[in-house]
């Protein structure tokens, strides 16, 4: 089996490998290359991956199985054993949707692109509770190309798998996200943590070890689509701001760019929803960065203090949080014995 990156899979998810493979063989009378791409976590860095910012993600041991092989025709066999759906389709008929057929469907409309001309038999199932901010679609995606890659021998590297998955959601199902999730899932590293730059697309891995410390995720039951939230009026806020500052400073790209000073400075123009979100994200991207100067000092509890500072801003200013959440965050920060950050 190719696992996508150095991450331990749990009992659970060598279940998960076994019957994959098993649903492959009944399905479609053959064996099959198997295939693990996990979830993630962000520790800080929120929403800075689409204002070239940096982001500290973290692959988790829950993820998808894949189980693949040519058919030696040009039809595309798909079979999701989760939800117990199957589609069979040829290059002709790809089409974007807010099915879980098309986020695939975008994934091979970029590798023909990059030399895919083969059909193929695939099953696939997950543990990534969906829904849940573990970056359940950029894993599907992502561990969907890298298969492919696999497979067939494309011989594309992870940074253009990442780029290829990107696009499967901006284009075929309505999501106009960042880079980080899918990055994230293509290079963990297991008792890593990794600093990532979202414009250059090159990162530093972190070593997340101590006997006193551990991440303990939390669900809060509280389900998200992002194609269908405020994720893309925060993006568009973002990008009204950078067109407004340029306007000033020609130099500008991204808020990766723009100084808190330079955000007052156009604080009338930009009104106040933009300058607000446009802030969040400014004092993030900074806020990353010293979040990895902590970590490469074993400084846990600035760390933490720097989490709760993120959780505030996603709440009070990004507009991002729900009450779950800030119930959950705010009975962390009341027990300061026992939780350094969240």
């Amino acid at each position: 089996m190719s696992v996508m990156t150095d991450i331990n899979e749990n009992l659970a998810t060598m279940n998960l490998i076994e019957s994959t493979k098993i649903i492959f063989i009944n399905r479609y009378g053959k064996q099959p290359s198997l295939f693990f791409a996990p979830g993630r976590i962000n520790l800080i860095g929120e929403h800075t991956d689409y204002n070239d910012g940096f982001a500290m993600p973290s692959a988790i041991d829950m993820g998808f199985v894949f189980a693949v092989a040519p058919n030696g025709t040009k039809q595309f066999n798909l079979y999701a054993s989760d939800l117990d759906s199957d589609i069979s389709f040829t290059a002709s008929t790809l089409k974007a949707g807010p099915h879980w057929h098309n986020y695939l469907m975008g994934v091979i409309h970029g590798l023909r692109a990059r030399g895919l001309d083969e059909g193929f038999d695939c099953a696939f199932g997950g543990n990534i509770p969906s829904g849940a901010g573990l970056s359940s679609s950029a894993a599907l995606c992502s561990g969907f190309a890298f298969a492919l890659n696999e497979v067939f021998n494309l011989k594309l590297t992870r940074i253009d798998l990442a780029r290829i998955a990107q696009q499967a959601e901006h284009n075929f199902a309505g999501l106009m996200c960042g880079i980080m999730d899918q990055y994230a899932s293509l290079f963990g590293k297991e008792d890593s943590v990794m600093l990532l730059d979202c414009r250059s697309l090159t990162h530093e891995y972190l070593p997340f070890q101590s006997p006193d410390v551990e991440i303990l995720l939390i669900d809060s039951k509280v389900k998200h689509e992002l194609a269908s939230s405020a994720y893309n009026d925060r993006r568009a806020a973002c990008e009204e701001g950078v067109r407004i500052i340029q306007q000033q400073y020609s130099n500008v790209l991204s808020l990766r760019d723009v100084s808190p000073t330079m955000l007052h400075e156009s604080k009338i123009e930009l009104g106040e929803n933009v300058f607000t979100k446009c802030l969040f994200i400014v004092e993030e991207i900074e806020r990353t960065q010293r979040a990895a100067q902590c970590l490469s000092r074993k400084n846990f509890i600035d760390f933490g203090n720097l989490m709760f500072e993120a959780h505030r801003g996603l709440s009070e200013s990004y507009e991002v949080s729900c009450k779950e959440l800030d119930v959950l965050v705010g009975l962390a920060s009341a027990n300061p014995q026992l939780v350094i950050g969240a």
